[in-house]
Parts: structure tokens; C-alpha cells; sequence
């Protein structure tokens, strides 16, 4: 048979057709995200929200009953030590009813009585004590002279110191009834014109130099002892309070390094834990599931004029660092799959994907650490899909 151009032409467009068949059944390679293993420093952090609090609140009460006046302060106000913040009125006396003012007058007209009785047992008394000693002299100087005896004299003399007794227990009694006829006037002296007299307000101070954080009681109204009136506090004394979960507690450590993100201003501020609180409490999430949670202290160490616009209450982001390590290899969190008991990953080698089994260390914040399996720049599919499985082609930018 001949070789002719047209056999050779048909036999080469046969062939183009059959590759082109082969090309498109051929299995193509599935799209891929990869990252290349680094090698470097690995902190994983417990992340939370948490709130600023003034360390130190200082409550001002009411240190007795009273009028409070109104007070003037706002919050947000500044105040200095033994500043005067408040002031309380002592109360006004009760309202009497007729029976009861009738009484009172009453009271007032018998301690008038007992006053003029008591005054005229005075005038007795001194009378008394004159005559005594008048007649403790003249004994004295007939006794010198021999025309008295000494039991006379004696006898002078202790009426001289009797009637002087009785003297100073009759001016006593006067000043007990002066004091008794004061009361029922006092009683009455609210319906008495020009017994009213301008009463003296206590003064009420703050305890420390700082701001006023609330006024709990603003307008003027009769208070009891130890009513709060208003809250004091420093806020360039602040602190973070963050709840963690009870598990993430147990890691955690006084002195460990915080940052502060998303507080309102530029940057991050740096921040350490000052103490783990003891006891847990139970918080329902926002799922509706019980947890229980540890309150974690932290200090702000970033200096006051870089968060000075943080006050009490104020909501940030915490990260709590409870592990570092350095000199270790990381790879994405998202490339880790279960394989049997173990870890593992897939690694992109000549366009294929390759399963490898590696030690995990730990995970945080999207990353994590390995130990073995991966060496340094090796490239490992991140999220891989159920298309992906061992020897399959892959191909990614």
C-alpha cells in the first residue's frame, strides 16, 4: 500500500482527535490554597472581652439623718480630699397637733412654776448662809475675848458650813430647772416668732482626691445615715476585669503578658495579669449554655497619656498569653484534619497532594505549632476539601 499525503494527513487529524478525547477525560488538577511551613516564635493566648473598672471606688454616705441640700456635683466632675461635697440640714422638729401643743404650753407654764420656786429656796438658802456666818463671826470673837465657849463656836461654825451646802444644792436645782424650762421652749419654739434660729448644715467631704463617678442622690431630700449620695474614684487607677472559661483559667499565671486590642484608640496597649480570682461562678453564653468562668485582674502598663480616654466601665479585647515557645515550625490551624488518633496535613509535592502525619504541639488564634512531620518551607494545603485525597493533582498560584 502507498504512503500518500492524504493517508497522512487523515492518520494525523485521527491521532489530534484521540489526544484531544484523552485531554478532556483526563482528570484535571482541583484549585488549592497553599502556605509555606515558617519557623519562628508560637503564642497561644486566651482571648476574651473584658470591661475597665476604677480599682478603688469610695462610696460618700450620709454620716447621720437629715435635709440633704441639693447637691451641685455632676459626674465627671473633678474633687479633691476633704473637698465639700454635700451638705445635710438636721431635720426639722415634728409637726404637734392641738393636744400635743396644748400639752407643751402646759409643760412650759409648770417649768416656769418650778423656776420661781426654786429661785425663791435660793434666797433662802443665801439668807440662811449670811445669818450662819454672821453668827459663826460674832461666836468667833466672843470666844477669843473668854465670853464664849469652844463648843459654841463648834457649833457656829458647822451651821456656817451647812448653810453653805444647802446654798450651792438650791443653785444646782435652779440651774436644772433653767435647763427644764429651755427644753419646753425649745419644744414650742417653732410657733414662737424670733425662736427660729438659721440651722447649721454638716458638711459632707470627699474621702479622695479624683472625680465623681455618679450621684446616686442629686435633688434635696431628708436622707438616713449612711445613705450613698454619690460615688468617688481615680480614674487614672484602672484595671481590666476579664471572665474566662474555668479550663482556661487553670493555665493562666500572675505576671503573664497581655494585650489590649480594640480599646477605643490606635494601637494596642500592653498590659499583665495581677491576679486569678480563687472562685468561679456560673455565666449563661449566648447559646444559653451554663459555663463557669474566673474573673482574671489585669494591670494597664502602657503609659496614662496613651489611654487616657479609657474610663470605668469601658469594654476592650484581651489576649492572654499562656504559652511561648520559640524556634518551632507553624503551619495555618486550617490545614490539620483527623487521621486515626493522629494528626495530619496534606503537603502540595509535584503538583500532588501528599497526606503526612505530624505532632501537634498546640493551637491558638488560627495557627499551630508542630513538632515533627514538616520541614521548613514545605508547602501544605490549607482547608482541603473532600476532593482532595492522597495522589491527586493539584494546582495552586
Amino acid at each position: 500500500m502507498r504512503i500518500t499525503a492524504g493517508r497522512v494527513g487523515m492518520t494525523l487529524g485521527v491521532l489530534a482527535v484521540a489526544a484531544g478525547i484523552a485531554w478532556l477525560v483526563m482528570p484535571k488538577p482541583i484549585p488549592v490554597e497553599t502556605v509555606a511551613v515558617t519557623k519562628g516564635r508560637f503564642i497561644a493566648s486566651v482571648d476574651e472581652d473584658g470591661k475597665t473598672r476604677i480599682r478603688q471606688h469610695y462610696v460618700v454616705a450620709a454620716p447621720l439623718a437629715g435635709r440633704l441640700t441639693r447637691v451641685r456635683l455632676k459626674a465627671g466632675d473633678p474633687v479633691a480630699a476633704d473637698e465639700v461635697v454635700a451638705a445635710i440640714l438636721p431635720p426639722p422638729a415634728p409637726l404637734l397637733d392641738p393636744r400635743s401643743r396644748r400639752e407643751a404650753e402646759e409643760r412650759l407654764g409648770t417649768a416656769d412654776a418650778a423656776l420661781e420656786r426654786v429661785k425663791a429656796v435660793v434666797e433662802r438658802a443665801r439668807a440662811q448662809a449670811e445669818h450662819a456666818k454672821a453668827e459663826s463671826d460674832r461666836t468667833r470673837t466672843l470666844a477669843a475675848s473668854g465670853a464664849s465657849t469652844v463648843q459654841a463656836l463648834e457649833r457656829a461654825e458647822l451651821a456656817l458650813r451647812v448653810a453653805d451646802r444647802d446654798l450651792r444644792a438650791a443653785e444646782f436645782q435652779n440651774h436644772a430647772a433653767e435647763h427644764e424650762r429651755a427644753q419646753a421652749m425649745a419644744l414650742l419654739g417653732r410657733y414662737k416668732d424670733g425662736m427660729d434660729a438659721p440651722a447649721e448644715p454638716w458638711s459632707v467631704t470627699a474621702p479622695v482626691s479624683g472625680v465623681v463617678l455618679r450621684v446616686v442622690q442629686e435633688s434635696e431630700t431628708v436622707v438616713q445615715s449612711g445613705v450613698p449620695l454619690m460615688e468617688v474614684g481615680d480614674p487614672r487607677d484602672l484595671e481590666i476585669v476579664t471572665d474566662v472559661l474555668s479550663t482556661d483559667a487553670v493555665e493562666m499565671r500572675p505576671g503573664a503578658e497581655v494585650v489590649i486590642e480594640h480599646w477605643g484608640g490606635a494601637g494596642v496597649l500592653a498590659g499583665r495579669v495581677r491576679r486569678i480570682e480563687p472562685a468561679a461562678f456560673t455565666k449563661v453564653s449566648t447559646l444559653g449554655v451554663e459555663e463557669q468562668r474566673v474573673n482574671v485582674l489585669i494591670d494597664v502598663l502602657s503609659p496614662p497619656q496613651q489611654w487616657s480616654g479609657l474610663g470605668d466601665g469601658y469594654q476592650v479585647d484581651t489576649r492572654i498569653t499562656v504559652f511561648t515557645q520559640d524556634d518551632i515550625k507553624i503551619i495555618p490551624a486550617g490545614a490539620l484534619f483527623r487521621r486515626g488518633d493522629g494528626w495530619s496535613v496534606y503537603v502540595a509535592v509535584d503538583g500532588r497532594a501528599q497526606p503526612r502525619t505530624i505532632e501537634l504541639v498546640r493551637r491558638s488564634r488560627g495557627s499551630a505549632a508542630i513538632r515533627s512531620g514538616l520541614a521548613q518551607g514545605e508547602r501544605v494545603i490549607v482547608y482541603p476539601s473532600d476532593q482532595i485525597s492522597p495522589g491527586v493533582r493539584v494546582s495552586w498560584k
